[in-house]
């Protein structure tokens, strides 16, 4: 339909920012077609609100689901309908790594409100329809969101970001999760490449819990773990024999962790500047 592929970098920008995923940002745009291929043309008299408002009524059921699950498995993209994954890098550094993660960090009602409204002019009313509230409802949840997203900030500091990612594997190798539980933010998301975990095993995980006890699981080789840098800012590399199987790298917000990314894809690995420790 021309009328949608018009539109279809728009929606998946919109998915994007949404949901921080380009697989399950080409699936809310896929379902966006779908359903546009069962509306009928006469009810709808503007195409790009019309469509706006389905993708962002499909990824906010997507972060509820995600929350209500507390982790999520990642599916691999559709052929041909997203960028690859060196677009989706060029991508997500376009949106800013540190934002996506700040926004992974908001509820989803939080998260619809800021990114339609305050990045893609979204007027209140659209937004209080889509999440059932009042616009000014919809307001307070979007102003609420901005305060979060100006006061968080990556934390630059090197020396302080490795005093934290040294934390992290202290409390790993003692099996102390208190600790690793007052390293994380409570949203903290733990993503892994599917060379890093058994097969079938979720590559996503979300919450200081869930991520906590992987990190317990992640104690039986964290002796072969030493930090080190990846690109620059610390990281843990793991490396039995001296051969290096894993890098986890960290986004640290306001002195927590709040991504952890675990690469264990040779072809990856490759490509990073690592420096050892």
């Amino acid at each position: 339909m021309e009328g949608f592929e018009a539109h279809r970098d728009h929606l998946y920008a919109v998915a994007y920012r949404m949901l921080g995923s380009a697989s399950e940002a080409d699936d809310a745009v896929q379902e966006a077609w779908l359903r546009l291929s069962r509306a009928d043309p006469g009810d709808i008299h503007n195409i790009r609100a019309w469509l706006t408002t389905v993708v962002a009524r499909v990824c906010l059921d997507m972060l509820r689901s995600r929350t209500a699950r507390r982790e999520v498995v990642l599916d691999a993209p559709l052929p041909g309908q997203g960028p690859d994954p060196e677009q989706e890098a060029v991508l997500a550094d376009s949106v800013g790594l540190a934002l996506l993660v700040v926004l992974d960090t908001l509820t989803p009602a939080e998260r619809l409100a800021f990114v339609l409204h305050d990045m893609f002019a979204v007027p209140f009313d659209e937004i209080a329809s889509i999440l059932g509230r009042s616009a000014p409802a919809a307001k307070m949840l979007a102003s609420r969101a901005r305060r979060r997203v100006r006061t968080a900030r990556a934390d630059a500091d090197p020396p302080r970001q490795r005093k934290v990612v040294e934390a992290f594997l202290a409390a790993s190798r003692k099996g102390d999760f208190t600790a690793l539980l007052d390293l994380l933010d409570p949203e903290v998301t733990a993503r892994a490449d599917a060379f890093a975990v058994p097969p079938g095993a979720p590559t996503r995980l979300r919450g200081a819990d869930a991520v906590a006890r992987q990190a317990l699981a992640f104690s039986r080789r964290a002796e072969h773990a030493r930090v080190g840098l990846v690109d620059g800012a610390p990281a843990i590399l793991v490396a039995p024999h001296g051969r290096l199987t894993t890098a986890l790298t960290f986004t640290i917000i306001d002195g927590r962790i709040a991504m952890i990314d675990i690469i264990a894809d040779p072809e990856r690995l490759a490509r990073l500047a690592i420096s050892p420790p």
